[in-house]
């Protein structure tokens, strides 16, 4: 067994990498760029390397940096996580010429499956059933539009040295194919610095279902089972499960042989996954891609079989074969993971970036994989993953109860994520059921993305957190300090609170029963219950407890429930199980508007670079119309028109890094 390993990568998978370490007594070196300088990875391993800037480029892609790095400390081996060099087989050749050993598959392997085009062309030969499509080495628009006609519309766009859904594209009609093309050919570019492509049918109802494989390199390969994760968003995966829900039996034993003969068709060494499309109608399966490498989601597989998949890999790596022959290993309950992003649903999942300023996460009943604390910073550099929320339960309905609970107990603020989200998709009923497919979010998105209502519970536990907050302030109780010298005088408090950019008044008298509240009329922010007249107050009486924990216990017109309460910018974050809402208490004097920006607003969303500049000063836009595309955490961002209008002028040009709320065009309203 090595005695020194470097984990080339970052986050929860460099920190899970490490616990495994440690435990086989394995030292580890951690590799850092300047905005990872304080992050846990690096203090969960034994020694770390600085290996430069933030931008990926221009760190954690430099292999040099990383084969310098391990001729400093020792190390034996790279283990190369996921993402970043993991598929990368020049530095799979780097690494052997430099006798270090490459914790994963052969450059040969590598290279074979790495392209999607080849390793289609590998598995057609070795009698594995593969998606109907083209992967010629002609890339012309006239070659791909010839071929999605033959092949049939709809057709999903693949970049061949793609994964993680980038690059990617489904296209219904040939008129929208060049554009997807060459916005999907920029993407894949940046992304992997290879803009080939291939076009393959895209199969509406299918479900997205892989086998997990391990390979010793001479002829032999077990798998781990599989898995289902057909919930996806922008072809990457939201939450995963193993095994499979509702797959008929003969058709798992195919889908299992397939996984097998895939990696022994590469002579396959160490962990890769073998991803399939299930078309229920037809009962076909399809090969799609090898990944050859760890991926995102194997904490399902190894709970459900006992197994830690990165101690396979170590002792793979070192020469010791596969652990176990496929006889031995075995299956029982079932798992789930939840992937916890910085994101905004409610905006097509567009990365959010700031600060954790609150991040507490249910580990006591799910296993947490995590490589961000409270108090860092989400940057646009890397993936905006928080965290991996895994349940395991004797059967799929424990497990998935597990999840939910997890989800309700999940408490993040200083910015935005799924986990109400995800919450929501664990409770659909045709989730439950175990009814899903690659179209799942798209054919759900009312049950999914519907807002919560505000309500008295959410409103008394606002007021209620900012009436001990006054206390807090002012060293002792307001109500006392609002009652003054004046005998007999109703102990009354008077607050603007704001809701989703609209303001109300309410008006706080505390009496022998509790707090009664009058919220004066306002459409957007007052709760209008059954029976009440529009237009009139609304009118309702609470009491409140804080716990030790800081949690509320709280009676609104004599229901209890609990909830929390924490800063998360300029607001109150309340939450009530998986469902949040922000609460403002503004200054009127300084006037509401204050708090938002117009409407409209042409800016920045957050840090990027401008790649391309859609029209030029003078065009007119009808609104929804595109203006720029500019690239950011990885993704094309493209900025439209709010309404019809006309463009006086760009403010940067195509190549240019723009910081988040840089006014990036100026568009006048048509008259």
């Amino acid at each position: 067994m090595f005695k020194k390993i470097l984990i080339a990568n970052r986050g929860e998978i460099a920190v899970r990498v490490a616990k495994t370490a440690r435990a086989m007594g394995v030292k580890t070196v951690a590799v850092y760029s300047d905005a990872d300088a304080n992050a846990p990875h690096v203090r969960a391993c034994d020694e770390a390397i600085h290996i430069g800037p933030s931008p990926a480029a221009e760190s954690y892609l430099r292999a040099e940096k990383i084969i310098a790095a391990c001729k400093k400390t020792g190390a034996e081996a790279v283990h190369p996580g996921y993402g970043f060099l993991s598929e990368n087989a020049d530095f799979a050749d780097a690494l052997d010429k430099a006798d270090i050993v490459f914790i994963g598959p052969t450059a040969k392997t590598i290279r074979a499956m790495g392209s999607k085009s080849a390793a289609k062309d590998l598995m057609e030969a070795a009698k594995v059933p593969t998606t109907p499509g083209y992967q010629g080495e002609d890339q012309a628009v006239a070659t791909f539009k010839k071929e999605s006609k033959r092949i049939g519309y709809p057709v999903l766009l693949k970049a061949t040295a793609g994964g993680g859904g980038k690059g990617m594209r489904m296209v219904e009609k040939e008129t929208d194919l060049e554009d997807a093309l060459k916005s999907a050919q920029r993407e894949a570019k940046s992304a992997f610095g290879d803009d080939r492509f291939l076009v393959e049918k895209y199969v509406a109802r299918a479900r997205h279902l892989e086998v997990q494989i391990f390979g010793d390199g001479r002829g032999n390969v077990v798998h781990m089972f599989e898995r289902d994760c057909s919930v996806q968003r922008r072809h990457q995966k939201v939450i995963e499960e193993a095994p499979a829900p509702n797959l008929p039996q003969k058709i798992r034993k195919n889908l299992l042989e397939a996984g097998v003969n895939a990696g022994k068709a590469v002579d396959y060494r160490g962990t890769g996954t073998v991803e399939f499309l299930y078309d229920e109608q037809s009962a076909a399966v399809y090969f799609m891609e090898m990944n050859t490498r760890l991926q995102v989601e194997h904490p399902v597989s190894e709970l459900i079989t006992g197994q830690d998949f990165v101690e396979w890999q170590l002792r793979i790596a070192a020469g010791e074969g596969l652990p176990m022959p496929q006889e031995a290993i075995s299956e029982k309950g079932h798992a789930f993971e939840a992937r916890l992003y910085a994101e905004n649903p409610a905006q097509n999942f567009a990365p959010s970036i700031g600060t954790l300023t609150t991040l507490s996460l249910p580990d006591d009943i799910a296993r947490i994989d995590s490589g961000v604390e409270e108090g860092q910073e989400i940057t646009p550099y890397y993936d905006p993953m928080i965290a991996k929320i895994i349940t395991y339960g004797s059967n799929r309905e424990a497990s998935l109860g597990g999840m939910r609970t997890a989800l309700e107990q999940t408490r993040v603020a200083g910015l935005e994520t799924n986990a109400r989200f995800l919450h929501a998709l664990a409770a659909d009923s045709d989730f439950v059921r175990g009814d899903v497919s690659t179209r799942y979010i798209e054919d759900h998105e009312k049950a999914l993305f519907d807002q919560p209502d505000i309500d008295t519970r959410i409103l008394s536990t606002a007021l209620f957190a900012r009436h001990l907050e006054k206390r807090a302030g002012c060293g002792g109780d307001p109500w006392e300090a609002l009652t003054g010298f004046r005998l007999n005088r109703p102990q009354k408090a008077v607050y603007w609170i704001e809701h989703d950019g609209k303001p109300a008044l309410a008006t706080l008298n505390r009496k022998a029963d509790g707090i009664h509240v009058t919220l004066e009329p306002n459409a957007a922010a007052a709760v209008r219950r059954e029976g009440e007249a529009a237009g009139a107050p609304v009118n309702f009486i609470f009491n409140g407890t804080q716990t030790k924990d800081g949690a509320y216990r709280m009676t609104v017109d004599g229901e209890t429930f609990n909830a929390d309460a924490v800063k998360h910018g300029q607001s109150l974050r309340l939450f009530i199980g998986a469902d949040f809402w922000d609460i403002c208490f503004p200054n009127p004097l300084a006037g509401i508007a204050a708090h938002h920006s117009s409407e409209g607003s042409l800016t920045a969303p957050m840090p990027g670079v401008i790649t391309l500049l859609s029209a030029k000063p003078g065009d007119s836009i009808t609104a929804g119309g595109a203006l720029l595309v500019m690239e950011a955490m990885k993704m094309e961002h493209t900025i439209k028109a709010p309404y019809d209008g006309v463009i006086r002028a760009y403010k940067f040009n195509a190549g240019e890094q723009v910081k988040d709320g840089d006014l990036l065009v100026e568009f006048e309203e048509s008259a």
